[in-house]
């Protein structure tokens, strides 16, 4: 935010707010149009700036000093009588996320003095970013300075609490994170333990010499039974959480290589089990690599998978006539992609490691059901 700070801006409290909370009557009067306050005036103003914070962050000005009335610091919960006026001399600077351990449980497949392997489960977030929100699960009197609310249910968490110490190349909010997994795919990560074997294994990324394969349900029947794709990939201009193949000057070149497992004709549709390993790993790349290709990871609605899967039957067909009810649905509720092997040197010693984790539960339940008759 710039704002011209060389101007207050003010507001002109009217009667009708009276009783009004401090923090709530700005918060409601940032959110709304000037007109819905007729007898208010504004004094330099900036809308861009301010319009439709949040409370949380009108009283984070408040506690800051950055709100007047009347000339004097209050507080939040001040009763307003009408006719003050208020100036809003700065812009709310949440403090830095900072990641705190929780007590929740982790699937460790490999440990050593320099970094861990985890099996993340789907629905997992590997770090808190900046719209986070929500209090760890026994936390909730915790004091702000103890606590920060915007970091909690993460990977990061987790390590914490398991770990105590991690590198620290990443930052206060991503300690010991490498490499990274969608928050709905499953399976292996990597974390370093400290900085010595954080930077070796962020070299070894750079150059490619980490081995990742995951396996894939994707749409449809993929025509070659294997093959490579090597879209660069970039961030839709557009639609800013996904990513796309389309040309960018801004795109990065990216290569997966896919190899059938086996191919799967159910009444739900054509899908295709795929081994997919990557050499680069660029935001999304195997969910955007497929769907470029027409055959979108199934329960990724980002890239056009369907939300739920509906028994394909006619009026006519013997399934449908002998029972008589409406086309069976089926819903994942997560990607179906998931991190299934890793192979590297240990950073520091050069011993091999190779390590994989099978389908989790929910995937190979999805995939009984899929192809039951």
């Amino acid at each position: 935010m710039s704002p011209d700070m060389s101007l207050p801006r003010t507001i002109a409290v009217p009667a009708e707010a009276k009783g009004q909370r401090l923090d709530t009557f700005i918060a409601t009067f940032l959110a709304t149009s000037v007109a819905a306050f007729p007898a208010t005036s504004v004094a330099a103003l900036p809308a861009t700036q301010l319009a439709g914070i949040s409370r949380s962050r009108v009283q984070m000005l408040i506690d800051q000093g950055d709100v007047l009335v009347n000339g004097s610091r209050e507080k939040a919960s001040l009763k307003l009588r009408g006719g003050e006026q208020i100036a809003i001399t700065g812009d709310p600077h949440p403090a830095p996320l900072k990641a705190v351990p929780e007590a929740i449980p982790l699937d460790i497949v490999y440990e050593d003095a320099d970094l861990a392997v985890v099996n993340k489960p789907a629905g997992m977030m590997v770090h808190a970013g900046a719209g986070r929100s929500g209090v760890p699960a026994g936390q909730e009197g915790a004091a702000p300075n103890e606590l920060d609310a915007r970091s909690s249910g993460t990977l990061v968490n987790a390590l914490l609490y398991r770990f105590n110490a991690l590198s620290t190349t990443g930052g206060e909010l991503r300690p010991g994170i490498v490499h990274r997994l969608d928050k709905s795919t499953s399976g292996l990560i990597i974390v370093a333990k400290n900085d010595r074997a954080h930077a070796a294994l962020g070299a070894m990324f750079s150059g490619r010499r980490v081995q990742k394969t995951y396996i894939a349900l994707v749409h449809g029947s993929v025509a070659r039974e294997k093959g490579a794709i090597t879209a660069a990939v970039s961030r839709d201009p557009v639609r800013r959480t996904r990513m796309t193949t389309r040309p960018s000057e801004n795109a990065r070149f990216a290569i997966s290589h896919y190899e059938v497992v086996r191919r799967l004709a159910t009444r739900f549709g054509k899908f295709t089990l795929l081994r997919v390993r990557i050499e680069t790993g660029r935001t999304h790349q195997i969910r955007v690599h497929m769907a470029s290709l027409g055959h979108p990871v199934v329960g990724d609605t980002l890239y056009g998978g369907v939300a739920q899967l509906t028994e394909q039957t006619t009026a006519g067909s013997a399934r449908s006539v002998r029972r008589k009810t409406e086309p069976e649905r089926l819903k994942l509720g997560r990607n179906f992609l998931h991190a299934a092997k890793l192979e590297f040197a240990q950073p520091l010693t050069g011993q091999p490691i190779q390590l994989e984790a099978p389908l989790p539960e929910e995937l190979v339940a999805f995939l009984n059901r899929l192809e039951s008759v």
